[in-house]
């Protein structure tokens, strides 16, 4: 059995994941729960431990301190994160600090499950070694960062589609920890799309969608998907699709607009 430490200040959830979830079926046992970094960090100088289950967000010692004072006294500790999506990018820095993986709040069974069998295996592998164990750690810190990425995206993208209205840069590099310049080249690296651009996609889609109900009239369209100055509506329109909302609704059948994102 590999010896778990569970830390995290939210007393219940804490308690009910270490009660009700089967960790001796996945091979691991927990040796104890803390409620801070402060009290962790002392317990693994003192005790032994294989992995490391702890928030991101704690008193006294945060989750990312407490990996970085693991990686600098190079204690062999896997360390696996519990966190909410505006912590992503505080957990995107703690790869450096040789965080494996990261769960998001609130943990889902098959989420843990997958991942501490993967680490399992992983801890298995690292008892048996071999001339490809470098190769194997190599590739998997590349998917750790993969997964980080491919999140963050995947939360961008769900937050335009379910406020396209409203939808902010600002607002949702706030909501991941990033600056709002690196979070708009971050987008265009990860997807080959400016943000602005897809944010325009949804929009006009949405617009679309909503001008094949005639009951609406173009400025109440315009006002549904954020223009309040339907001239710019117009524009915008006109531009992504090479016809007016007018236009479009007389030629609709000429045009092959994409599905409204859902």
């Amino acid at each position: 059995m590999y010896k778990l430490l569970v830390v995290d200040d939210e007393n219940e959830s804490r308690n009910l994941l270490c009660r009700y979830f089967p960790w001796g079926d996945l091979g691991f046992e927990i040796v104890e729960q803390l409620e801070n970094g402060k009290l962790a960090l002392e317990y693994v100088l003192n005790n032994e431990v294989d992995v490391m289950l702890c928030d991101i967000k704690m008193p006294f010692l945060d989750g990312i301190e407490l990996a970085k004072e693991i990686f600098n006294r190079k204690l062999k500790i896997k360390i696996i994160f519990l966190s909410a999506y505006k912590d992503f990018e505080y957990a995107r820095k703690a790869i450096a600090y040789g965080v494996s993986e990261y769960i998001v709040k609130p943990s889902k069974y098959n989420e843990i499950h997958e991942v501490f069998s993967s680490l399992k295996k992983a801890l298995d592998n690292e008892l048996l070694p071999n001339e490809n164990s470098i190769l194997d750690m190599e590739e998997n810190d590349f998917k750790d960062l993969s997964s980080y990425d491919s999140k963050i995206i995947s939360f961008i993208k769900d937050y335009v589609r379910e406020n396209y209205k409203d939808a902010r840069l600002e607002d949702i590099a706030e909501s991941v920890h990033m600056n709002p310049n690196y979070l708009s080249q971050f987008f265009k690296q990860k997807t080959g799309e400016r943000f602005s651009n897809y944010l325009i996609k949804v929009k006009m889609n949405r617009a679309a969608d909503l001008l094949n109900n005639i009951r609406y009239k173009t400025y109440e369209v315009s006002e549904m998907v954020g223009y309040s100055n339907t001239k710019n509506f117009t524009r915008t329109f006109k531009s992504y699709y090479g016809k007016s909302p007018k236009e479009y609704r007389n030629q609709k059948d000429t045009i092959n607009p994409q599905p409204f994102e859902r």
